[in-house]
C-alpha cells in the first residue's frame, strides 16, 4: 500500500493519496485536483474513490471536479446528506482498494457527518487511520462547525468523546494518524506542528484522549476558549454540501489580462473590491487608492475568507508577473469564485499610467522607543486575543484582525494609528482596512517579534489557550 501526505501550508490542510494494486483514493482533496491526477497518471493508477471525512468548513473541496474528471465515486460516511450524487457509506463498512481495504468508522462530534477512514493494508493489518477532523496531531476538531444543526456545541463535543472513546481509541498503537490539518488552522486549538504521528503515541501526549478525563471535563476542555470561527467557514461549508462551479470555469474568466483603463472602469462599480497580492514592502511604497492588501506569500487565502464578507465579491487583484493564476486558485479554494480580472503590467503599469497612488507610512522601532508615552494611545495591537493576551505592550489596545473591520467603529480620525502584529504581515493588512476607512495609519517596523528586544514596558508572559 502506498500513502502519500499532500500538505498545504498556507491552509495547513493535509489531503492524501492511498493507492494499493494500481487502485487509488483521494482523501479530502483540494478543488485544484491536477496534483492528484499527476501521482496517478505518474504510478499507472486508477482513482476509484474520493474520500470525504466530513463537509469541510476551511476549505471547498475538490470531490465534485476529481469526480468529474476521472469517474470516481464520492464517498462520505453516514448521516452526509449531501445535494449531489455521492455513496453514503455504513458505519463499518470496508470499501476494497486493490488488495487493500477502507474500513468506514463513523466519528460523529467535529460534525455529525464526520468519519474516519482505516486503512487495512494487503496483509489484513491495521495500517493508518485517516481522521479528517476528528483527531489531529496533539488536538481534536472544534465542535462548532457542523451545518445548520439543532446540536449546541456542548451536545457535539460529547459526540466527540463518545467517537474517541468507542472506535479510535480502542484501535491499536502502531497505527499511523493522518490527520486533516495541522498547526495554523482555525479548525483546533491546540494542534503539533507535526502533522502525522502513531495514535500510541497521542494517547500519551494528546490531551483530548488522557483515559481518565471524564465525559463533562472532556466537553469544558474543548470548548473553552472557543472564539467565533472566520466569518466564511459555514459559507465553504454550504458550498462544499450544495455544490459549485468548475475551477476551470473560474481561472478561465479570473486569469483576464486587464488594461489600467479598464481596470480603472471596474474598480469604480458598485462593490468592486481591489486585492493588491504583492509583498508588503511593495504595497507599503505605493499602492491604489483604496486597495485591501492581503500578501500572496503568507496565509493569503484565511485571510481573503476572513475579511472579504460575500463569497460573491467582483475581484480585481495586483499581483507579481506570473502568479495570476495562482491568485485566482487560492482564492477558488476558499469559495471566492468572481474574479474580473488582475491589472496588466502590474503596479508598473499604472504608475507608467501616472495614476493617483497611497504610501503606507511606517513607524520606526527607534521612534516607537523615543516617543512611547505620547503615541501610546493610538497604538492597536492587530494579533490575535491569545497572542495579545500571552504578553503585550503595557497600556496598548488589542484589535484583533480576525475580525476588522467590526471591530474598529469606536475609532476616529483626530490622530494616525500605529499598528503592530507579530512580524509585519497583519498590520499591514490592518493599515489597509484602516486607510480604505479613510483613517492614518503607521505599521509599526518589526513587529511585536523586534519589540520584545528593544527597551519598550511590556506585560508579564502568560500561559494562554490558543484557540482565544
Amino acid at each position: 500500500m502506498y500513502i502519500k501526505q499532500l500538505y498545504t501550508g498556507c491552509l495547513a490542510e493535509a489531503a492524501y493519496y492511498i493507492e494499493s494494486n494500481g487502485v487509488a483514493a483521494i482523501v479530502d482533496p483540494l478543488r485544484d485536483v491536477d496534483e492528484y491526477l499527476a501521482i496517478a497518471e505518474e504510478r499507472g493508477a486508477s482513482i476509484k474513490y474520493i474520500l470525504e471525512t466530513h463537509f469541510h468548513a476551511d476549505f471547498v473541496s475538490g470531490h465534485l471536479d476529481l469526480a468529474k474528471r476521472t469517474g470516481a465515486k464520492i464517498v462520505y460516511g453516514p448521516t452526509a446528506q449531501p445535494s449531489f450524487e455521492a455513496y453514503i457509506a455504513e458505519d463499518n463498512e470496508v470499501l476494497p482498494l486493490g488488495k487493500a481495504r477502507l474500513k468506514v468508522l463513523h466519528t460523529p462530534g467535529h460534525t455529525m457527518e464526520s468519519s474516519t477512514f482505516l486503512a487495512i493494508d494487503e496483509e489484513g493489518n491495521h495500517h493508518s487511520i485517516f481522521t479528517g477532523d476528528t483527531l489531529f496531531i496533539g488536538d481534536v476538531g472544534r465542535p462548532d462547525l457542523a451545518v445548520k444543526t439543532d446540536l449546541s456545541r456542548e451536545d457535539l463535543a460529547g459526540h466527540l468523546y463518545n467517537s474517541l472513546h468507542q472506535k479510535i481509541m480502542p484501535l491499536g498503537d502502531e497505527l499511523i494518524v493522518y490527520p486533516g490539518h495541522g498547526q495554523g488552522s482555525a479548525c483546533g486549538k491546540n494542534m503539533s506542528s507535526e502533522t502525522t504521528d502513531t495514535l500510541g503515541h497521542q494517547k500519551q501526549t494528546n490531551y483530548a484522549l488522557n483515559p481518565n478525563l471524564t465525559k463533562e471535563e472532556f466537553i469544558k476542555e474543548i470548548t473553552e476558549g472557543l472564539v467565533a470561527p472566520p466569518q466564511y467557514f459555514p459559507k465553504n461549508a454550504v458550498l462544499n454540501k450544495t455544490g459549485y462551479e468548475d475551477l476551470d470555469e473560474i481561472l478561465e474568466r479570473g486569469v483576464t489580462a486587464l488594461s489600467v483603463e479598464d481596470f480603472e472602469t471596474y474598480a469604480q462599480e458598485e462593490n468592486t473590491l481591489v486585492l493588491d497580492t504583492r509583498h508588503q514592502s511593495e504595497f507599503m511604497k505605493g499602492h491604489i487608492p483604496n486597495a485591501l492588501y492581503i500578501g500572496l506569500h503568507d496565509n493569503f487565502a484565511p485571510w481573503v475568507g476572513a475579511l472579504v464578507k460575500d463569497l460573491k465579491t467582483p475581484l480585481l487583484f495586483i499581483a507579481d508577473e506570473g502568479r495570476e493564476e495562482e491568485v485566482v486558485t487560492r482564492l477558488s479554494r476558499v469559495g471566492y469564485d468572481n474574479p474580473l480580472g488582475y491589472l496588466k503590467g502590474g503596479f508598473q503599469a499604472w504608475l507608467k499610467a501616472e495614476k493617483p497612488i497611497v504610501e503606507t507610512p511606517q513607524l520606526k522601532l527607534e521612534q516607537l522607543q523615543a516617543d512611547f508615552q505620547n503615541l501610546q494611545n493610538h497604538i492597536l495591537d492587530v494579533r490575535k486575543k491569545s497572542e495579545y493576551e500571552r504578553q503585550h505592550l503595557a497600556g496598548v489596545i488589542n484589535k484583533p484582525l480576525d475580525f476588522m473591520p467590526d471591530n474598529l467603529k469606536d475609532l476616529t480620525d483626530e490622530k494616525p494609528y500605529y499598528l503592530h502584529c507579530a512580524g509585519g504581515y497583519r498590520s499591514v493588512i490592518a493599515a489597509s482596512i484602516l486607510e480604505r476607512q479613510g483613517l492614518e495609519a503607521y505599521s509599526i517596523e518589526g513587529g511585536f517579534n523586534e519589540m520584545t528586544k528593544m527597551e519598550l514596558p511590556l506585560t508579564e508572559p502568560q500561559e494562554v489557550n490558543n484557540m482565544l
